[in-house]
């Protein structure tokens, strides 16, 4: 085991015992290495998870897979061809409440007609001193760049494939989206909603599924977990354990490696969109940071 990192305060929490290191580069040629967690800003996904692939590592990526689909679809080609494991870290779908959820849902032997996922906070709050979030270029974007791959990836796990069909997107004076309404449609006819807001006093995560035969059920991902970020650990473990099964063969990747560009996708789609006219922002929409 060993660690990265660029701020010296970070590496001085590591356990004593653990070798540190200021460049990914040299964390790579370390004997015995054989993965990599990626958690950087969004900007350095790409350069470093290509450095790892490049070494024959397998990566376990933070969301989003790159900051866009061009980036996103090299790192798997490279993946492919160096045979190294690229995972990409989609923490909400290992939330309790989700999982319980779903295996309702199921359980129900009725189609999803419609589904809403609503992912909002104050993002200052969250960033903390990752200012790096606030800035588009380093973000790859605003809300629907950062938050956006969770949402349509939960989107996706109820859903599976889903095309956009409307997006709304608002932004502030600096021209950072803070909020976004999102419509997806599956091949089923099922519909899909997607809030989000990076404005929002306090913090709502939740999943809505309405079914066929008139049931409406919900999950709320913070339910449980009242201290701030409390309901990340349990995720995480998730997140963890089905990259180890990956490792050890135990779970094929395939469908995590389709997930990651997928999201990715339905993010530039949704930029594409304000870009091309559709429901994008007009003069008078700004929204204002909390």
């Amino acid at each position: 085991m060993a660690v990265c990192d660029l701020d010296e305060d970070r590496l001085a929490d590591a356990p004593a015992r653990v070798p540190r290191h200021r460049d990914h580069r040299e964390l790579l040629r370390a004997a015995g290495l054989d993965a990599v967690v990626v958690n950087v800003p969004n900007d350095l996904h790409h350069p470093v998870c290509r450095d790892a692939l490049a070494a024959g590592r397998a990566v376990c990526v933070e969301k989003p897979l790159a900051t866009n689909p061009d980036d996103g679809h090299d790192l798997v080609r490279l993946s492919r061809r160096s045979g190294a494991v690229l995972f990409t870290s989609f923490h909400r779908r290992y939330n309790r409440e989700v999982g319980a959820l779903r295996a309702r849902v199921v359980a129900a032997c009725a189609p999803i007609t419609s589904l809403t996922v609503r992912y909002e906070e104050t993002i200052e709050e969250h960033a903390g001193r990752d200012r790096w979030y606030l800035d588009p270029e380093r973000c790859g974007g605003g809300c629907v760049a950062d938050n956006g791959p969770n949402a349509f990836d939960l989107v996706r796990l109820f859903l599976r494939d889903v095309q956009l069909t409307e997006a709304t997107v608002q932004r502030d004076a600096r021209g950072v989206d803070r909020r976004a309404q999102v419509l997806l449609r599956a091949p089923s006819g099922a519909l899909a909603r997607v809030e989000l807001d990076w404005s929002r006093p306090g913090e709502r995560k939740t999943v809505e599924v309405r079914l066929a035969d008139g049931t409406v059920d919900r999950a709320d991902m913070l339910a449980g977990h009242p201290e701030f970020k409390a309901s990340l650990w349990h995720e995480y473990a998730g997140v963890l354990r089905d990259f180890t099964d990956v490792l050890a063969g135990r779970r094929a990747n395939a469908p995590n490696a389709a997930d990651g560009l997928a999201a990715l996708e339905l993010v530039a789609a949704v930029y594409a969109h304000e870009r091309g006219g559709g429901t994008g922002p007009r003069p008078g929409q700004e929204v204002s940071p909390a």
